[in-house]
């Protein structure tokens, strides 16, 4: 059988104490603070969770119809019971589509799309729900 992953990762550079910058392989970026008004860590999390199944709802909805309203809201409570950490995650999504057989078709194929990226494609839920172990490497510089 052939491994068929694919690494895929972000770099994070250092910009200030508690001020950073996560940048992928194609150059594009986000800054990232523990206080402030750039995201914190937390809402990157939420908000990656949200946008993975957004974008496998998106394709396959506006297929049929262009949205009139898309939103998607990635919400959790915070916990430090046992060490700091999300409880009750929800994506919440607030579709609107237009009237007559395209957004018809759109509407219909919600409940399939949303469960197709629960159960199969959204890789950030798919890796919070399987419980994938992290591992922590210091590659320290002389």
């Amino acid at each position: 059988m052939t491994d068929q992953r694919k690494t895929t990762s972000v770099t994070l550079h250092r910009t200030a104490q508690g001020q950073y910058r996560a940048q992928n392989s194609r150059g594009a970026s986000v800054e990232i603070a523990a206080n402030g008004e750039a995201f914190s860590p937390g809402e990157l999390f939420l908000a990656s969770l949200a946008a993975c199944s957004a974008v496998d709802v998106d394709l396959m909805t506006s297929r049929r119809a262009e949205p009139e309203l898309f939103e998607v809201k990635g919400s959790g409570h915070k916990s430090t019971e046992g060490g700091n950490h999300f409880e009750d995650l929800t994506v919440t999504f607030r579709l609107r589509f237009p009237e007559g057989t395209g957004g018809d078709a759109a509407r219909d194929r919600i409940p399939a799309a949303i469960r197709a990226s629960h159960d199969r494609d959204c890789t950030v839920s798919r890796t919070v729900e399987t419980g994938t172990p992290v591992v922590f490497v210091v590659d320290a510089q002389s």
